[in-house]
């Protein structure tokens, strides 16, 4: 094949849009045959966040009443009542 017909077959491949995948496994196979490079002009930039401080969470078992108060006081903060608590035990640990 000459290098102008080479060309030209790359530029037709590159203007198909990638398709819709019914499953992972679909998408998996069309990119393990397929090169990104002939969908360069499709892709967006995206706004990526990462999360800094992970933390790691436990279950606290509370009685209805007093997850009901619990919810009750964070509503009247405009917080979440995790985020209540978490609150709570912080500045219980820092005072001791």
């Amino acid at each position: 094949m000459t290098e102008h017909k080479e060309r030209e077959k790359s530029t037709r491949r590159a203007k198909r849009a990638v398709p819709s995948f019914a499953n992972r496994e679909d998408e998996a196979r069309y990119w393990d045959t397929h090169s990104l490079a002939d969908h360069w002009d499709e892709a967006k930039p995206v706004r990526v966040r990462f999360a800094r401080n992970l933390s790691q969470g436990i279950t606290v078992r509370l009685d209805p009443e007093t997850l009901e108060a619990l919810r009750r006081r964070a509503h009247q903060q405009g917080i979440g009542p995790t985020t209540l608590a978490r609150m709570w035990i912080l500045e219980h640990l820092h005072k001791t």
